[in-house]
């Protein structure tokens, strides 16, 4: 299951009314299709690298026995605090994306045979949550479209992001907590990025200042669009356009999730974590 924003929205916001969008090439440029997908990347996104990646919940195509590898509820955009992206029109907020997780229940429950079997499997399923940027750049950091901007100093903003953050994990705990204990581990994304930023060579990368697809200082001015600088060589690139990695360091940033030290991901990494859900 993947909820959050747009580092993991692989389509929904295509199905809802908001100015922000991945529609329009060069995205997709990589895709199998060479076409935008209304993934905000070159290619695949980090909900696409995860096993059984989901479909997303708005597209039509989910029904069936597709509904049994899980739906990805994320939508770009969207952040922790509730009034993050106002200026972006109907994006997917986060009691939305819960609600729309309560309805896929219903949906999965007809095809699996009954709520207890629906239960289960989504007991069992996998949580990837990303949150937070928007909260920053979209909101408190991007007056006047903010909602939040000069309300407060950044430590009291952070703080109160943390208890809104809170409150939506346990309204997810709450959907099946009848059904056993759960494995909860955070990546530092802080520190992820700063490693791939600083030193860009040790996963492979050339360019780790410079977004592949924009304008402006750094390529980092809006989004990406057809008449963007675009770069030839994507697969050097950490950053796809001004917030969102390539499919190559989606790929390798993933990795780091994955299998990485508790510095990076704790209280154990994702393999360690797949690993123990398994055997319970």
């Amino acid at each position: 299951m993947v909820f959050g924003d747009s580092l993991v929205d692989s389509g929904n916001n295509n199905y809802v009314d908001t100015t922000l969008k991945a529609d329009l090439p060069p995205y997709g440029i990589d895709s199998p299709t060479g076409r935008p997908t209304g993934r905000f990347s070159n290619g695949r996104n980090f909900a696409d690298l995860l096993p059984e990646s989901p479909s997303p919940f708005l597209s039509p195509q989910l029904s069936g026995e597709r509904l049994l590898y899980g739906a990805n509820f994320a939508s770009g955009g969207v952040g922790i605090s509730n009034d993050t992206g106002i200026q972006l029109g109907n994006i997917i907020r986060m009691p939305e994306q819960i609600a729309s997780m309560e309805r896929y229940q219903t949906q999965l429950a007809a095809v699996v045979g009954g709520e207890e079997q629906a239960r289960k499997l989504v007991n069992r399923a996998l949580f990837f949550i990303s949150l937070g940027t928007w909260d920053l750049v979209g909101n408190y950091f991007s007056p006047p479209f903010s909602a939040r901007a000069g309300q407060s100093t950044v430590a009291d903003f952070i703080d109160y992001l943390i208890s809104e953050y809170a409150k939506i994990l346990r309204r997810l705990v709450e959907l099946n907590r009848e059904l056993g204990s759960d494995i909860y581990v955070a990546a530092n994304r802080y520190t992820i990025a700063y490693n791939f930023i600083n030193n860009p060579d040790a996963y492979g990368f050339t360019e780790a200042s410079v977004a592949c697809c924009g304008q402006g200082p750094y390529n980092g001015v809006g989004q990406c669009t057809p008449a963007s600088n675009l770069c030839s060589n994507r697969d050097e690139y950490v950053y796809w356009d001004s917030y969102h990695p390539t499919e190559r360091s989606a790929e390798a940033i993933l990795e780091v999730i994955l299998t990485g030290p508790p510095n990076v991901i704790s209280s154990m990494n994702l393999n360690t974590m797949m690993a123990a859900n398994t055997e319970t």
